[in-house]
Parts: C-alpha cells; structure tokens; sequence
C-alpha cells in the first residue's frame, strides 16, 4: 500500500469523481485508476460504487476513508512541522475570503502581512462563509476571514472588527432621503441577494423570516462590483456591509429600523496543526498595522 494510493482515494472520495480528482492532482485519470484498482485488489473489497452516475463509497470504503484520513491528517502535520525548522523562509498559507471581503477588506491586509513575511505564500480563494467554513473543517483550507456566526464549537475564532448591515439604495430612489429602512420598505422593494453559501445572505433570509416578509428577489450575484452597479441603475435594493459603499457616491446605505451587526474575523479549525507560517499569520491579524 502507497501514500499516493490513499491520497488519490481521499481525493476521489471529495469530489466523487475521478476526472476532477485527476485534474485537482494534476496527474492522469488513468493513473488515479489503476491505483485505486490496485488498492481494492491488495484490501480485498471494493471501495467505490461505480453503477452510479456519481462515484459513490460503498460502506466498506466509508470505513477505510474515515482511518485514512486521519493518517493522511497526521502525515501532513508531521511534514509541516519538520517544515518549521526553515524559520518562516518557506511556507504556504491559505485562506477563504467571502467575495465582499476580498475587493475591500484583503488588499491591505495581503499588502502588510507581505511586507513583514516576504518568503510566505498566501493562496487567496474567493467563497461564501458558509463554504469557507466547511472547507475550514474539511482541512482543504488553513484560514477563512468570515462573518462570525453565534457559535463555533469546531472553530477557533479571532474577533477583527464589528459591522454593521445596511440596505443601499440608489441616490435616485425615493428611499434615500429615509434614515431607516422600515419593514415595509423592504417587503415593497425589488431585491438583489448574494448568492447561496454566504453568510450574509442567511442573515437576512432570518430576518426576512422573522418579519414575515416574503422577499422579492430579482437578481442574485456573488459580485459585488455587479451588485452595486445594479443598485446604482435602480434594479433593487441590496444589504451590504457598511464599508462596502463608503467610496460610492451615487448609492445611499440606510440603517435598519432595528440595527444589524456581524463581527467578521479570521478563523481556522480547532485542534489542527498551527505550522509558524500560520501563526505569524494570527499574530499579524491580532496585531495589525
């Protein structure tokens, strides 16, 4: 049995699929499945059900996946560690930033941190919270800077900054001479939403929920640029972060009636291995310029 061997199945086993798998691998699909084919005939069962249209684990492969992947967990940690020794010459560091973060939020930080570490990597990925989170705790990423959620029993979480949630409107709309935006407004306002698996949008589905307003939601994007650009042109109204349209002159941001804030901060998987790369990450985000 072969390190690569396990590595190919963990891999197939994610994307349950053996063309993506090859691609994310960067080596031949037949090459995933000869070893694959290799590792069933040395453990004697068959660890994927191919009748399906999906690559699917049959009970057996469920099994084995859950072993090896805390052995391929505790291999990557050892490597990493022996890695340390390099004194932050060498290191790649890689985080989840939603969309939102990534244009108005990142480039500074990006900016700073590269200035101190020049040797370290940083691989930027642009998803929602929501997947960032699960990519968090699947090991596929070392950090995410997210909006907060109440509770993070499988994360560790560093508190940056508190924001507050606005709904911009156009400097045209009969809306921006409000103060606020009432429950009303909303419910009589065509919506431009972020798409599913960010985290915004799940808050304002709640509050939507909670007023009993059924939304009307026009358009959705996970492009901020795109969203404003509708705002500005009187599609609808979009709820966006306060610090999102501070350079905007031609979009008005109003508070609710009843305030929302979210904390956003940098967060990353409980009981994972902290490599010095990493944490000279935390201790710039804990310390910033």
């Amino acid at each position: 049995m072969e390190l690569r061997q396990l590595e190919y199945f963990q891999m197939a086993s994610r994307l349950k699929n053996l063309t993506r798998a090859a691609q994310r691998l960067r080596v031949s699909q037949p090459n995933i499945t000869v070893a694959i084919k290799k590792l069933e005939a040395e453990l004697g069962v068959q660890l994927f059900d191919r009748s399906q249209k999906q690559l699917s684990l049959t009970p057996e492969g469920k099994v084995f996946l859950k072993r090896i992947e805390l052995a391929l967990r505790n291999i990557e940690d050892a490597v990493l560690e022996l890695n340390d020794y390099k004194q932050l010459q060498k290191g790649t560091i890689k985080i989840g930033i939603p969309p939102m973060m990534g244009a108005y939020l990142f480039p500074k930080v990006f900016s700073d941190f590269r200035r101190i570490h020049p040797h370290l990597d940083v691989l930027l990925y642009e998803e929602g919270s929501l997947t960032i989170r699960e990519k968090l705790e699947s090991d596929e990423l070392d950090f995410g800077i997210i909006i907060v959620p109440e509770k993070t029993p499988n994360l560790n979480v560093l508190r940056m900054s508190r924001n507050q949630l606005m709904a911009c409107v156009s400097q045209k709309s009969p809306l921006a001479s409000a103060d606020e935006i009432t429950p009303q407004d909303i419910a009589e306002s065509d919506l431009i939403m972020m798409k599913e698996g960010s985290y915004l949008r799940k808050v304002v589905q709640s509050k939507l929920s909670e007023l009993r307003i059924s939304p009307h939601t026009v358009l959705e994007s996970g492009q901020i640029v795109t969203i404003k650009g509708l705002v500005e042109h009187q599609v609808g109204i979009a709820f966006l972060l306060d610090f999102i349209c501070d350079d905007s002159p031609n979009i008005k941001a109003i508070p609710f009636y009843d305030p929302i804030f979210v904390d956003i901060g940098l967060a990353w998987k409980k009981g994972k291995y902290v490599s010095k790369a990493a944490q000279a990450f935390i201790d710039f985000c804990a310390n910033p310029l």
